[in-house]
């Protein structure tokens, strides 16, 4: 994957208000689908002329979400001690850290979660049950081994934005593998045995 193309791409969705509309549905994913084979925000364009304004939107927020998750998923792949997995119909493995399997998600720090930025980062174990259990409500929901990447940004608190960052994600990924360490990552149990989470944060 050319990352510097990637990040150039997706600086292009800055000049677009980012609104969802509603909240991510089977219904308009299934209809939005073609954003997996579309690499060029031109393209994508193109592809969504003819919807109306809010489908727009959520096409052009899957586009942007989905091209940086596979950047990001690409710069860990990048590292000796991560194995990417092959299958790529599975929901609950991206790849695997030390043998030890991950989902990933890239995620702007949740105004949900009610609670300051400094709070968050001191008791990161809430945070990350707090995103368990509020986000991927549709097809990627599961209760398995997952990687946070939190995007904060400072100032107009625009936090999207940095997903386009794909050199900043990049170092802030490459910096957590160096120092990786089984022992460090969190420990929660939703009844179904152990699951293993973190956090990467990610701020400019």
């Amino acid at each position: 994957m050319d990352l510097l193309k990637a990040e150039k791409e997706l600086k292009k969705r800055l000049d677009y208000p980012y609104r969802w509309g509603r909240k991510q549905s089977d219904d308009w994913d299934s209809r939005t689908n073609f954003i997996y084979n579309t690499f060029q925000f031109e393209k994508l364009l193109e592809r969504i002329s003819a919807f109306d304004q809010p489908l727009q939107n959520y096409a052009m927020n899957r586009w942007f979400n989905f091209v940086s998750a596979m950047a990001v998923e690409y710069i860990f792949t990048q590292h000796s001690c991560v194995e990417q997995n092959l299958n790529h119909l599975d929901k609950t493995i991206d790849f695997k850290i030390n043998n030890i399997p991950f989902d990933h998600k890239t995620s702007v720090f949740p105004t949900g979660f009610g609670k300051t930025i400094r709070y968050a980062y001191e008791n990161q174990l809430e945070l990350i049950k707090w995103l368990y259990e509020n986000q991927s409500q549709q097809g990627r929901k599961h209760l398995k081994n997952r990687l946070f990447v939190i995007l904060y940004k400072k100032g107009d608190h625009q936090h999207w934005k940095l997903k386009a960052e794909i050199k900043l994600l990049n170092n802030a990924i490459d910096n957590y593998i160096n120092s990786f360490s089984k022992e460090n990552l969190k420990v929660l149990n939703f009844g179904d045995g152990k699951v293993l989470s973190d956090i990467i944060w990610v701020g400019k």
